[in-house]
């Protein structure tokens, strides 16, 4: 799994069901949202119920090095369930929102938006990964976050490499077009899709991005190569890989979808 060397290239994305996915960036190796757990219920109080559908197409014994967790938030079991906290003390660093990184600890280190991290790349020169905004659920950031709690997005740059944008759990588009007007064109955006729901929540609106807002991201991003995530596996997603393939088709970006089979 290999990284481009100059940008407007793609860059080869593991993609293992739910919101988890491997890349190599710089010669560092970058998970999103790690979830592991074979199917089930996660309870918790207060909370919708969420079930997870399906197993990962892989284990964390399958994925080698992992240098840096991409976290868009710890407080959902289907963005952390019980292996994904369980895998991250053997991981560098974790990158997350501010709360998480006081709630997880250890090598976890929250990111304020737009706040900057640089990462040493082996053989020399550094990645830039910047912490972005992101709101999980429809309306304004202040109504979302006491119900939903806190997210962050990150985009990945460095001298010589593409711009990766990765979404976490947003369902707005006003934080988009910020990420496209500072980082703009994006050469690979990893977005979190699925249109999830729950009756009880926002009147049953949207909590991350449905399809179409996906591929209007895409179009906001300038996006080159765009691989959804977060649309498989969970009970609660109600848009899934043909929603997506008829989003980006409607919109004549067909050929920027990167929708590779799982593994």
């Amino acid at each position: 799994m290999t990284t481009s060397g100059t940008p407007h290239e793609q860059i080869l994305v593991r993609v293992f069901g739910g919101p988890t996915a491997l890349f190599t960036y710089g010669g560092l190796r970058f998970l999103t949202d790690p979830t592991f757990d074979a199917p089930g219920d996660y309870p918790a109080p207060g909370r919708p119920l969420l079930t997870k559908t399906a197993p990962s197409s892989g284990s964390p014994a399958d994925l080698g090095r992992v240098d840096v967790v991409l976290l868009s938030h710890d407080e959902h079991a289907d963005n952390l369930d019980t292996s994904g906290r369980a895998f991250l003390a053997d991981v560098p660093l974790t990158l997350t929102t501010p709360g998480g990184g006081q709630r997880l600890g250890g090598t976890a280190k929250g990111l304020a938006d737009w706040e900057e991290v640089r990462l040493d790349r082996p053989g020399g020169g550094t990645v830039t990964v910047t912490g972005v905004p992101a709101i999980h659920g429809p309306g304004k950031r202040e109504e979302v976050e006491p119900v939903t709690g806190q997210v962050v997005g990150f985009v990945l740059t460095g001298d010589g490499l593409p711009t990766v944008y990765v979404s976490g759990d947003n369902a707005s588009l006003d934080p988009v077009r910020q990420i496209a007007e500072r980082f703009g064109p994006v050469d690979t955006a990893v977005l979190f899709a699925g249109a999830p729901r729950f009756p009880i929540l926002f009147g049953g609106e949207t909590l991350v991005l449905d399809s179409a807002q996906a591929a209007e991201a895409a179009e906001i991003l300038g996006a080159r190569q765009v691989v959804p995530v977060h649309y498989d596996s969970w009970a609660h997603f109600t848009e899934g890989r043909e929603d997506l393939v008829a989003a980006f088709a409607a919109a004549g970006l067909a050929d920027r979808l990167d929708l590779r089979d799982r593994g």
